[in-house]
């Protein structure tokens, strides 16, 4: 029994009924986090906890102002909320410029909605691209095929007719029909799924990963080596507001507090800055991920090309009249769903019949032909050559060859008068005309496609459209090889795709499992895949891929599962993606090796002190002057500075060697300044100071190396800071715990010290290195053994 439905649609007044009573599409999970969730991660985390104790204690000791890194806690925890909550506004706001309209019926009359305007009974009107944002059921159709693999896993096209169910999140792949809307909103069917998953998407950043890893690991580490500690100095005999701050000062330093949050921050702004020039970002790691990237594929349609098509000549074949011919094609794409061959077909074409069609088939990737059968005239059908016609005569062939060997795109037109039925050719059909058109090279691409050249970055043309006329526009447009191509839809489902992927830069013809299947293989010879594209046809792509991006012209579908929205569908825009990811990750990389010398130091320390004599040559407060000027104050200037070099791999290597030399220098400085301090009867509050001056001394070493190569402003910043330091350690000694260091005996010992920071640092460096490159060696060596 076929479903009742009003052809004019929903009335102003029952729209608003529907509105009233809750049956509106209203989205279950916007793209960005609520303002909540961000409040609540970046407060409620392990290490702030933490901070809280060790906070409750110093209280406890009633030294006050050693609760002044609270200070520092409290500005992370604030800027990390302010910076992501404006990056959440950018992408909010972008999100309302990228969403797609829907066609509905309402009073009789088309017009397009957002799609959280829609409601319970709406008449919508889907067709080819259309992404399903609500489940219904279709009224009205010739026949659509619809993909479901987002919902249930399964790719191949289903077709619905008539009374066929469509679900919310599934995507049109050919043809067109009126559907009348039965679920909306949380009752949708991918809503319920998305309601039952809640968990949310993780960031897919390698950086933030190993850097949660890394933390994640300390996390272990903290709490029983500061427990240990406490315990040993607490039975030592030493004063306990003297052991609490001790113990303090080492768990606070362990903390590489601010790591992650700069890391957020600097993804964040990227956003933001991205933002300004029209690019929506999905996720903050995707920026992170397009800038890893080394292989790039693209789609020519909407990437290379504009997705503007011009009709060039229209030739007759068979002695079939010309006039006819332009009338059948005319009224063959008056009867299919618009795209831009059909509308560069209508610029020069008459006015369409009044034919009445009986049937129709929609143009699909996989077929690469459409048509339709109409009453007492025969069918019209068009489409790619190979695939409409086995055999074409000589004379055509040549036509069709010299076309596509210049770039033009080439169409058959053919006449039966058998009529189509299941989708099938009919077997008696004729070529009576072929078409030739000319894709539009985007202006910019040229040129970006000559600067991922310059960074290394391989590119893979891969289309539907036919290799040699690929080819063609792919050297006008100046990519490398582009005389390396193949013909896909020659290659047997048998075939294995490897033997190709190093063989050819151009893919000609390609379906869209095949398309799915190339990245695939890229993906498994060790390249981070980049994907661009603008249809249906590359969704399946697209999603395989390490980092998807989608021009803004694109399909509702395809925009729908991309990282990268090109708002302004400017193909440029990417170079300025790439630049920004590389800076982020670069910069990073330098200044968390900052971060986690601190850690370093403070668990090597505390592990010593555990079993020495005396106390931790730390308070809290004698922390803050490195903290904040060797670190956290540099590691913001630096975070945001241009670095577009290509991304060093082995993220966890380039940390850990410049920590670990600046960590285990720090340890033997403070160790000798211990020590000797106490041969000379110093006592702590002088051991305290001199500790200070040295651990900042190597830090500001540390800070010159990764700094590298240092310009005016980096080396500017870094003389303030080491003013700044000394300037602290002197004039505010009363506030911070330490002692007047211009003293003949002190000079004695810390000068020379300061002076061999350097040779020491590159030494320890030096030995850190062979160390830990041996041990990487000997790992690599253990996996290939297990391997074999």
């Amino acid at each position: 029994m076929s479903i009742e439905f009003n052809q004019e649609g929903l009335s102003t007044k029952e729209v608003i009924d529907r509105i009233e009573r809750g049956e509106r599409n209203v989205p279950i999970k916007p793209l960005t986090r609520s303002y909540n969730k961000i409040f609540k991660d970046n407060i409620c985390t392990l290490f702030n906890l933490i901070n809280i104790i060790i906070a409750t204690l110093i209280i406890y000791t009633g030294s006050y102002k050693n609760l002044l890194f609270l200070g520092v806690l409290i500005s992370n925890v604030s800027i990390g909320i302010f910076q992501e909550v404006r990056a959440k506004k950018s992408i909010d706001k972008l999100s309302l410029l990228n969403q797609s309209k829907i066609t509905v019926i309402r009073d009789n009359q088309k017009s397009k909605i957002n799609q959280h305007d829609l409601v319970k009974d709406d008449l919508m009107v889907i067709n080819r691209g259309s992404q399903i944002c609500a489940d219904g059921v279709v009224v009205k159709t010739d026949g659509i095929e619809v993909d479901e693999s987002q919902l249930t896993g399964e790719s191949d096209p289903i077709l619905k007719t008539v009374d066929s169910k469509v679900m919310s999140g599934s995507y049109v792949i050919s043809g067109m029909a009126y559907v009348k809307v039965v679920n909306v909103g949380e009752e949708s069917y991918a809503s319920k799924i998305a309601m039952e998953a809640k968990k949310e998407k993780d960031i897919n950043s390698q950086l933030i990963k190993t850097l949660k890893q890394i933390i994640k690991g300390l996390a272990f580490f903290i709490v029983p080596i500061g427990i240990a500690l406490f315990l040993s100095k607490s039975t030592s005999g030493i004063n306990t507001n003297e052991v609490i701050l001790g113990v303090s000062a080492a768990m606070i330093g362990m903390i590489p507090e601010g790591l992650i949050l700069i890391t957020s921050i600097a993804l964040a702004v990227e956003v933001i800055n991205l933002s300004k020039k029209k690019v929506l970002v999905k996720t903050m790691g995707s920026i992170e991920n397009l800038a890893r990237v080394d292989l790039l594929c693209l789609d020519k349609t909407g990437t290379i090309t504009d997705g503007n098509i011009k009709l060039v000549d229209i030739i007759t074949c068979e002695d079939f009249e010309i006039d006819k011919l332009k009338e059948g094609i005319s009224t063959l794409v008056e009867n299919l769903e618009e795209n831009a061959t059909s509308k560069a077909l209508k610029v020069e074409l008459p006015s369409p019949k009044s034919w009445k069609p009986i049937n129709r088939v929609q143009f699909s990737s996989a077929r690469k032909w459409s048509g339709v059968t109409f009453e007492k005239e025969g069918s019209y059908i068009m489409g790619a050559p190979e695939f409409v016609f086995e055999k074409i005569s000589p004379s055509i062939q040549s036509i069709i060859d010299e076309s596509t060997n210049k770039g033009e795109r080439v169409l058959v037109f053919a006449h039966s008068n058998d009529s189509i039925v299941d989708n099938e050719l009919p077997k008696d059909r004729k070529l009576i005309g072929i078409s030739i058109m000319e894709d539009t090279i985007r202006p910019e691409a040229a040129n970006t496609l000559n600067y991922f050249k310059k960074q290394g970055v391989a590119i893979k043309i891969i289309s539907g459209d036919n290799p040699k006329t690929v080819s063609q526009i792919a050297k006008r447009a100046g990519v490398d090889n582009s005389d390396k191509y193949i013909d896909m839809s020659s290659i047997s489902d048998n075939d294995d795709l490897k033997n190709y992927t190093s063989k050819y830069e151009i893919f000609g013809r390609v379906s869209p499992e095949q398309k799915k299947e190339l990245v695939k293989i890229f993906k498994d010879e060790g390249h981070t895949v980049g994907m661009t594209g603008d249809g249906v046809n590359d969704i399946l792509a697209l999603k395989e891929s390490d980092c998807s991006i989608v021009m803004a012209e694109g399909s509702d579908a395809a925009k729908g599962v991309s990282d990268f929205v090109l708002l302004d569908s400017n193909f440029d825009s990417m170079i300025g993606v790439v630049m920004g990811g590389r800076r982020v990750v670069n910069n990073i990389q330098q200044v968390a090796s900052q971060y986690l010398m601190k850690t370093v130091y403070s668990i090597i320390l505390a592990i010593i002190f555990i079993f020495m004599k005396g106390s931790y040559p730390f308070h809290p407060i004698q922390l803050m002057p490195i903290t904040s000027l060797g670190v956290g104050i540099p590691s913001f200037f630096l975070a945001f500075r241009p670095n577009y070099s290509q991304i060093k791999e082995n993220l966890l290597l380039n940390i850990s060697i410049p920590a670990l030399t600046s960590g285990i220098c720090a340890v033997f400085y403070i160790m000798i300044i211990s020590i000797v301090g106490n041969m000379l009867n110093f006592n702590e509050a002088v051991i305290s100071t001199l500790c200070v001056l040295l651990t900042g001394s190597v830090c500001f070493t540390s800070l010159w190396h990764i700094s590298k190569p240092i310009d005016k402003k980096v080396g500017f910043m870094i003389i303030t800071l080491v003013t700044i330091f000394v300037l602290t350690i002197i004039l505010f000694r009363n506030i911070f715990s330490f002692v007047n260091i211009i003293n003949l005996k002190m000079m004695i010992l810390y000068i020379p010290l300061i002076l061999s920071v350097i040779p020491i640092y590159k030494f320890i460096r030096k030995m850190v290195t062979y160390i830990v490159m041996k041990y990487v060696k000997y790992k690599s060596k253990m996996k290939q053994n297990k391997k074999s």
